[in-house]
Order: structure tokens, then sequence, then C-alpha cells
């Protein structure tokens, strides 16, 4: 099974991948933040890194999927998926004048491509995190290169987030509003999670 956790920067996706990782005993695929080499830049200069950025995550994504296909694990958790790259964040790039029309058409050109080669997870868990949520999350992991997100970025992505999950009809999604959650320090909040996600898994 392919389950994907999905939100926006500072939703605690992938402490939540871990997490679930380790009481599950399932797989883990995270993000590629730290060995990204675009993503330093991108936060210095969006419009001039948007499409390389882009491009390096789709490649990640996709490459990805290529591995759960081949891992043995019976259950994979991949912190965010190839859906996001597209519906919200190279969408959010291009609205906001970040990206040039013919990287964003060149963008989605290849997306499409991909996407048809790309089986949709199982179960998509959206982590919904309101702006006062994320920025105490992304202040919390002290990561020089996030400290100038603006809130507009983060709005405008939450916008594109709520979007994509009204629309979404690849599979099954839930949603879990981690607002007045504290489930990485909180055992009744990870409880509540693993009830949610027992319920629609297994019962």
């Amino acid at each position: 099974m392919h389950i994907a956790i999905t939100g926006n920067i500072g939703a605690g996706k992938t402490t939540l991948a871990a997490m679930l990782g380790e009481h599950y005993n399932w797989g883990v695929l995270y993000e590629a933040v730290e060995n990204n080499p675009y993503l330093a830049d991108f936060y210095k200069d969006m419009k001039r890194w948007s499409f390389n950025l882009q491009i390096f995550f789709i490649n990640s994504r996709f490459e990805q999927i290529q591995k759960i296909r081949g891992l043995t694990y019976t259950t994979i958790v991949q912190d965010r998926t190839i859906f996001e790259d597209a519906f919200i964040f190279a969408r959010n790039l291009f609205d906001s004048g970040m990206m040039e029309e013919r990287d964003y058409q060149s963008y989605k050109m290849l997306f499409n491509t991909i996407v048809k080669a790309v089986p949709a997870p199982d179960l998509m868990i959206y982590l919904k995190a309101d702006l006062p949520k994320l920025k105490s999350q992304i202040a919390k992991r002290g990561r020089d290169f996030e400290s100038s997100i603006s809130d507009e970025y983060l709005l405008n992505l939450n916008r594109y987030y709520e979007e994509f999950v009204k629309s979404y009809d690849h599979g099954r999604l839930i949603t879990i509003d981690v607002n007045q959650m504290d489930f990485a320090n909180n055992e009744d909040d990870f409880a509540q999670i693993r009830t949610l996600l027992d319920k629609e898994l297994f019962y």
C-alpha cells in the first residue's frame, strides 16, 4: 500500500511520516530537502530558480515512485507527492509571476507525461494547518533558507491546497486538522491520528 502525506511547508509531514513508519513498521520515503541543490537559492530569488527547483522536485518524486515499486515493505509512506508539485507549487509560482509562461507550459508537459506512468497513492493524508501553525513549525526547525518565506507565499499555498483537496479524485483522501495538535510530543494527539488511519485502512 502507498500512503502519501500532503500539506503546506511546516505542516508536519516529515515528522508524521517518520512516526507512522516507526509505529506500523512501514517504509518511509522523505522529500529531498537536505540534498536539494536549488532550494536555498530559490528562497533568495524565486523567479530565477523556480523552474530549476520544480524540475528537480518532479524528477525526485518520479524516482521515489520507482523505488516504491521495488521496495519489499508492504506499506510505504511518502512525504509529499508529485501532484502537489504541479497543482500547488508550480501553479502558485506561475500565477504569482515567479515562473515564465514558457517554463510553466514545459513543466506541465513533462508532468502530464510522467503522471500517466505514476499510480496515485492508495491513501492521501492532508495535514491542514493555518498560518500561525506553519510559521511556528518553520521557526522551530530553524532552517536558515526558510527564514525568508513570506506570509503571502504560505497563504497562497494554503489556498491552492484547499482547492486541490476539494477536487482530488485520484483516490481516497482524509483531512487532519493539526492546528491544535502536537502529535510529535503529545501521545494523545498521535493516538487520535492512528485511530483515524486504523478506521480508514483496517476496518
